[in-house]
């Protein structure tokens, strides 16, 4: 009968040890919405640089371990939560052509992210982290890449710079790429095509695509999200390879929020989740990974950003550029218009 409220009071021990590093790195998530809504530029990315400013708080003091959790645990339930986003609808109306070459395309983009690190002297850690964001959805890919990286000592520092990489050639891509394509003559199913298709980040991506048009942006909005929903496609060949890998130290479970993720595409496909819902679950999915951003801003420093070299920026840029060169040749060499 005792067992209840121990099994309480270590709950509410835990809670409250979690709660200073939790509350600051929502704080950081708040302010950096707040900058963000007022001057324009990306959430993720002020969460970051204003989370390395109070990078001391995870060194020692109360907020140590809510910062850690931050960083790891609310990480993958943000993660998680994405899948709400997605509907199998969504991903058939744009016909099965469509769907195998925004495959081809993520295949391509993970293959050269492997050759480039390979050609700059770097790991399989950072070759898998840029490519799977590149070819993916982003900062929210190589979150949770990172979740199933078996931890080493420039984890954290190359998931960051992953981070920023991606968002600020998602920026630089949300302004020139539709300048890019409507020079190059293509129609809006086409323009949408490619912006969905080879800008890394969904809001990058929905701005990009509106400017066009209305078709323009639901095409884009649509190709964006196939991308998403074979995140937990990646992330599973990612465990297997790491399975075979010796000595990464890899276990061969699917972490929960993979299986999450996935759950949640089912359920939303089958109409189960109210729009009301699935609004409130996106905010909070988007709140989630910001306030994680910010933690893993805390645990890392200036010094340690800037000690990546020109190989980390010449990777994530060659991945962006293939990516984008192999997605504009389908379309105007290979005379694909869209549809199954």
């Amino acid at each position: 009968m005792k067992t209840l409220p121990i099994e309480r009071s270590a709950i509410m021990q835990t809670g409250r040890e979690l709660a200073p590093g939790v509350f600051l790195a929502l704080t950081i998530a708040a302010a950096a919405t707040f900058l963000s809504e007022h001057y324009g530029a990306p959430t993720m990315l002020f969460a970051l640089l204003i989370g390395m400013a109070f990078q001391f708080m995870s060194v020692e003091g109360p907020c140590v371990q809510g910062i850690a959790f931050s960083s790891r645990t609310m990480l993958r339930i943000g993660v998680a939560l994405l899948g709400v986003r997605v509907t199998f609808t969504d991903i058939t109306a744009l016909g099965l052509g469509t769907v195998l070459i925004v495959i081809s395309l993520i295949a391509l983009t993970i293959g050269t992210g492997f050759l480039a690190a390979r050609l700059f002297g770097r790991g399989w850690r950072f070759a898998l982290l840029t490519g799977g964001s590149v070819a993916i959805c982003g900062a929210s890919a190589a979150l949770a890449l990172a979740a199933v990286i078996p931890t080493n000592d420039k984890l954290e520092r190359n998931t960051l710079f992953t981070v920023v990489g991606v968002t600020t050639l998602s920026t630089i891509a949300m302004i020139s790429y539709p300048i890019l394509f409507l020079g190059l003559g293509l129609n809006d199913f086409q323009s949408g095509f490619l912006i969905g298709a080879t800008i890394h980040d969904v809001a990058q991506v929905v701005g990009a695509g509106y400017s066009i048009s209305d078709e323009a942006g639901e095409v884009a909005t649509i190709v964006k999200l196939l991308r998403v929903s074979l995140l937990p496609v990646v992330l599973l060949i990612a465990i297997l390879c790491l399975r075979s890998t010796p000595g990464t130290g890899a276990r061969p479970t699917i972490p929960a929020f993979v299986v999450a993720f996935a759950i949640l595409v089912v359920i939303n496909s089958l109409g189960l989740i109210p729009d009301t819902v699935e609004s409130a679950i996106t905010d909070l999915s988007r709140w989630i990974l910001v306030t994680a951003i910010a933690a893993l801003g805390m645990k890392t420093t200036l010094k340690a950003m800037a000690e990546v070299g020109g190989g980390h920026v010449g990777i994530i840029v060659i991945e962006t550029l293939v990516l984008l060169f192999a997605a504009t040749a389908i379309v105007i060499w290979g005379g694909w218009v869209g549809g199954s």
